[in-house]
């Protein structure tokens, strides 16, 4: 099995506690060639536990021919024009999120890797998620009926005052957390990908220490599609379920180690028609609508093997990068899907100037 040379660009949280951790998971299929980070102590670290090579720049990696993939996992500000600077050098890169925020951005992204014949990967890892290809699953087998309303949590408190505060620093949750479940948002409502929800979009800087938001809510609907509700905010002192579904026959809870869902069968259920005028009992005392319905309830459990979710959904993601590259299978996470959520996040930015004004021009 041909091992692919991989060089990670970052060695922050994302770049050594996620990308290094997920190729090391993965020895028959990735090795790390090198390393870059400006921070000598990482620097040395890396390159003695990784036995690779380390550079304080990213530009020692646009003369080498023996790199199969490069990570980049610098700041998000950085993301772009360093991606484009390795296309120009004919490497295949997996970029970090948040993409970027702009969508002309993704748009000069995605021409320069055509132009070079690169890769072009951005990891949105949670695509992989046991809950989510669950959720997906119960919606699939029509139990539910059909989905009015899907309402995604993804909220805790934290109080936070690091460059994911710093809006020049494209921080905030809905740059920072935001592209997870904005990602599986869309999925779950499957328009075209040349096709915009309508959007409404609340932020609030909260208690964040810099000018970012650190409250989000945003509300998504479109064509025979769910309406979406997503909340992303570090103010919720009482988290609750990551995801409630609801739909015309029952509804789902799901969180990232369990789920639940319940629903009826129409067909062995009362059959009822509208009635125009005030329903009465057989006295004609006044009733309220009210039936029994037979409900079902099932139940289901994070399988063993994915209870770690950064390992389970990163090593997924890695191999479904490997075949890509290595066998033409298809790139389960496209370019063209990042484009319609950043085009989402572009104007959930429009629509809060007070936070956004100055650095979303």
């Amino acid at each position: 099995m041909k091992k692919l040379r991989v060089a990670i660009i970052g060695q922050g949280r994302s770049g050594m506690d996620i990308h290094v951790n997920n190729i090391l998971a993965l020895p028959k299929m990735f090795e790390i060639a090198a390393i870059v980070d400006p921070w000598k102590v990482r620097r040395d670290r890396g390159v003695e536990e990784l036995k690779c090579d380390g550079y304080k720049d990213y530009k020692p990696l646009l003369k080498r021919k023996d790199i199969d993939l490069v990570v980049n996992a610098s700041p998000s500000h950085f993301h772009v024009p360093i991606t484009l600077d390795l296309f120009k050098a004919g490497l295949n890169v997996l970029t970090e999120k948040p993409l970027t925020r702009k969508v002309k951005d993704v748009d000069k992204l995605m021409a320069a890797a055509e132009k070079s014949g690169s890769l072009f990967a951005i990891y949105q890892q949670s695509r992989y998620a046991a809950y989510f290809e669950q959720v997906k699953k119960v919606i699939a087998s029509g139990v539910l009926g059909r989905i009015v309303q899907i309402s995604i949590c993804f909220s805790g408190y934290a109080r936070r005052w690091d460059q994911q505060t710093v809006t020049a620093k494209d921080g905030g949750n809905l740059m920072n957390t935001g592209p997870h479940p904005l990602d599986l948002a869309l999925r779950l409502m499957d328009l075209p990908l040349d096709t915009m929800p309508d959007i409404f979009c609340c932020m609030d800087r909260a208690h964040f220490f810099g000018d970012a938001e650190g409250h989000v809510n945003l509300t998504m609907r479109g064509p025979k599609a769910p309406i979406i509700d997503l909340e992303i905010s570090s103010c919720k002192a009482y988290p609750t379920f990551l995801y409630q579904v609801y739909g015309t026959q029952g509804g789902m809870k799901a969180n990232p180690n369990d789920a639940e869902w319940r629903y009826f069968i129409p067909s062995e259920s009362p059959k009822h028609r509208a009635e125009a005028v005030p329903i009465h009992n057989e006295d004609c005392s006044p009733a309220y609508c009210g039936e029994t319905l037979k409900w079902y309830t099932r139940k289901w459990k994070v399988p063993p093997t994915k209870k770690d979710l950064f390992q389970s959904t990163g090593t997924s993601f890695y191999k479904m990068l490997y075949k890509h590259i290595l066998k033409g299978e298809s790139l389960e996470i496209t370019p063209e899907q990042v484009r319609q959520q950043i085009a989402v996040i572009e104007e959930c930015h429009r629509q809060n100037p007070h936070i956004w004004g100055k650095n979303g021009k």
